[in-house]
């Protein structure tokens, strides 16, 4: 470098890891500037374990954004899962609305139990005003003959619903928080609820899963290193009906994993057969004999014959493999 050459950025680059919930930040330094007066801008970058790299700034320039698109609407209902980026959104449009929010969430047999506990476990401590509903999924006959565009079904009767629910609140805008990484994925759901109305306030932003995991622990809210959830039909290979029966082996055998310590996990149904599938930091505890031995037996006395682990780990929507190309990204 010049004498005359100032350092404009000095960069910091703080590696962590968010899927390991005790790991601490490795901070790694840029050789100091001559001048620390000559400092212009701090540069946070985050590197998670997939080595894609988040910049603190835009991230909290993106939530600055979103902030002023909320506090622009008169009045707003979040369709609020409990999970990460519902519980995102929500906590915002709460700082930017007050008491003009308001939370609305479909309770079932397919909703994760856990999910549906911390949805009200959220709201009681934000005290932001939160309405339950028991939704219907099993009266929708394409949810029912598991097709694959059930999302779309399911999705346009909750949408018509909490359309309902607002209109009784007098409840201008309806909100749901799918973000802008999931419009690279196959989501039927996501035509369904354009096509009634409601709006996407963290894809507007901008938002992508990492950025939001991030702000969410700027925050301070406990949801930030939430694993990713979905509605338990999601277990079931298209074409396969969806029973009572069925979604209940699944809740069950979810439940036996969560509790025996993994943190990220799915159980795909395939008749008599449990596909299991296990984030990268959970699939070393099936190395251990006794570990194994223990969910064969939790899960056979569920109903299931036979135990797989799948070899490819867990992965976002591996069961729209078997779709046919439509010029979606599946």
């Amino acid at each position: 470098m010049s004498q005359t050459g100032n350092i404009k950025t000095f960069t910091r680059i703080l590696q962590y890891d968010l899927l390991m919930l005790t790991a601490l930040p490795r901070l790694c330094y840029l050789p100091p500037a001559r001048n620390v007066c000559d400092i212009k801008r701090i540069t946070l970058i985050i590197k998670s374990s997939d080595g894609k790299e988040m910049d603190k700034n835009i991230a909290v320039q993106k939530k600055n954004t979103l902030v002023n698109n909320l506090k622009g609407l008169p009045s707003l209902m979040v369709a609020f899962s409990g999970g990460v980026d519902s519980a995102f959104l929500l906590a915002v449009a709460a700082e930017a609305l007050n008491e003009r929010v308001l939370a609305v969430t479909a309770t079932s047999p397919v909703h994760p139990a856990n999910d549906i506990k911390n949805a009200r476990a959220f709201t009681i401590a934000k005290g932001i005003k939160h309405i339950m509903y028991e939704s219907d999924e099993k009266n929708i006959p394409e949810f029912r003959a598991n097709s694959p565009d059930r999302c779309y079904h399911c999705k346009k009767a909750i949408c018509m619903k909490l359309k309902e629910i607002a209109q009784e609140h007098g409840i201008i805008h309806i909100a749901h928080a799918i973000n802008a990484d999931d419009l690279s994925d196959y989501r039927p759901g996501i035509k369904a609820a354009s096509e009634m109305g409601l709006i996407a306030p963290l894809v507007d932003a901008g938002l992508t899963k990492e950025e939001i995991r991030f702000l969410s622990k700027e925050m301070g809210l406990l949801t930030w290193d939430m694993p990713s959830m979905a509605c338990l039909a999601s277990r079931i290979p298209y074409g396969e009906p969806i029973t009572d029966e069925k979604i209940s082996m699944i809740q069950k055998a979810e439940n036996i994993l969560a509790k025996a310590g993994l943190k990220q996990y799915r159980v795909r149904h395939h008749g008599t057969v449990a596909r299991i599938e296990a984030g990268t930091n959970d699939f070393s505890m099936f190395s251990n004999q006794l570990f194994r031995e223990k969910v064969i037996k939790d899960f056979k006395s569920i109903g299931f014959l036979h135990i797989a682990l799948d070899l490819e780990a867990y992965r976002s929507g591996s069961m729209n493999r078997g779709l046919k190309e439509t010029g979606e990204d599946q």
